[in-house]
């Protein structure tokens, strides 16, 4: 492995690609903020977007501001260039009549470079419900796709490696077959040494194909932890591959058979989550009660749909969850990710067979089945997950949920974003 001798801890946070760091400071700063501060608003409300160009901290004389405004994801409706005398400028940006989002995004170049910012402006984000169908054989189709997995064997293989294994921490590459024979999931799983009887927290992941460090940070803490892979492939090889995978044969993954909600790639995707539940409580270690998961982006989707799918899961945690009312444009507003129905997709993917599959596997509906406790985190100004979509799926949950808002923070958190939810899960898990 290219990366074996990286510190442990280090290996931990890189895998966590889900949670994507806080874009660097550049020298010139545009920051768009709104003019309450929490950027929330009743429907009918006018919000006001202040701008500011910066430079070393000071104002940018006669900066020319060029801004639009429109609903998150959608061509704009305003778009205008104004000249900032003093650095600053305040823009009226109207206001929506209907639950959802309102964004200003602005630009500036200064000495050749350009600088981008925005805000986006909630209005009765509470209120906004979903786009997607709940299909009436949604629970059928489901229970029945889980007695297929339950009558296949785990052939479970474990191989440990010594050299990520700590003084408290044994780390093993888990290969477990999933819903058919010859199919796998992959991952780390990180155990204490100690004999005892502990609690597991599943790590699900964003998208895209990458290998996999395993979290031997929170096992350290007395929990077993599995990070898994979702694509039946190994989680150990030179990186390389997976990034000639990712162009390649896996390139636009999450349409694949996308026509038949049997064959539709996610199928063994959600599978995988339970099939890696399997395996957790199965292990004598386990503490036979507490079990958590977590993820972020895509990973944030599949902490929603395991824990609607798997009674066994007693907590989930969830930044920006992916897949969420992705039928959003087709309603004229913003769809979660991956945008199958955005201006660039909608030519391909709104066909009748399309848009029911997508209806068994939006977070929406495994968001209204969840019946535990939920730790939420995102930010209004996400462009990756709009945070209308995350609403519908966040406003259908009837469990017991925390959302957490970072309102200026896009796909990607705060050092305290990821701590408050790993303090969260870890009191969660052993009752501290």
């Amino acid at each position: 492995m290219r990366n074996r001798f990286l510190p442990l801890a280090v290996l931990f946070w890189l895998s966590l690609l889900t949670v994507v760091a806080q874009p660097a400071r550049r020298p010139v700063e545009i920051v768009v903020t709104a003019d309450r501060d929490d950027w929330t608003y009743k429907t009918g409300d006018k919000v006001q977007f202040l701008v500011t160009v910066t430079r070393n901290g000071n104002p940018v004389k006669n900066a020319s501001i060029r801004y639009e405004i429109g609903l998150e994801k959608l061509d704009p409706t305003v778009k205008e260039t104004k000249t900032a005398a003093d650095g600053k400028l305040t823009i009226d940006g109207g206001t929506l009549k209907t639950p959802g989002f309102l964004r200003c995004i602005a630009w500036v170049t200064v000495d050749g470079n350009e600088y981008r910012g925005l805000a986006t402006a909630g209005f009765d984000p509470q209120k906004i419900e979903p786009t997607v169908a709940n299909p009436q054989d949604f629970d059928t189709f489901w229970a029945a796709a889980k007695k297929e997995l339950a009558e296949v064997p785990m052939d479970t293989k474990m191989t440990l490696l010594p050299e990520r294994c700590t003084e408290k921490v044994n780390v093993y590459h888990l290969n477990l077959q999933n819903n058919r024979k010859g199919v796998r999931v992959y991952g780390i799983l990180s155990i204490p040494k100690k004999e005892g009887k502990y609690p597991a927290l599943l790590r699900v992941p964003g998208a895209g194909v990458r290998p996999y460090y395993g979290d031997v940070v929170t096992a350290e803490k007395d929990i077993i932890t599995l990070e898994i892979g979702i694509h039946g492939i190994s989680v150990i090889m030179d990186p390389a591959v997976y990034t000639d995978m990712g162009q390649g044969l896996l390139n636009g993954y999450p349409a694949y058979n996308m026509d038949d909600r049997d064959k539709f790639y996610y199928k063994r995707v959600y599978l995988g989550c339970v099939r890696a539940n399997d395996f957790l409580t199965s292990l004598p270690q386990y503490d036979g009660t507490n079990l958590a998961v977590t993820g972020g982006s895509q990973g944030g989707a599949l902490s929603i749909i395991t824990a609607g799918l798997d009674p066994r899961v007693k907590w989930l945690g969830a930044f920006y969850p992916a897949l969420s009312d992705v039928t959003g444009y087709l309603h004229g507003r913003a769809g979660g990710w991956p945008h199958y129905f955005d201006k660039n997709g909608v030519k391909w993917n709104n066909t009748k067979e399309k848009v029911a599959t997508v209806a068994y596997y939006d977070v929406v509906n495994f968001a209204r089945r969840v019946k535990v406790p939920g730790c939420y985190i995102w930010g209004y100004n996400d462009e990756t997950c709009p945070p209308t979509s995350m609403y519908a799926a966040y406003n259908v949950t009837t469990a017991p949920k925390e959302l957490k808002l970072y309102q200026d923070t896009g796909h990607w958190t705060y050092q305290e974003e990821k701590d408050l939810m790993n303090n969260w899960l870890i009191e969660k898990l052993t009752k501290k």
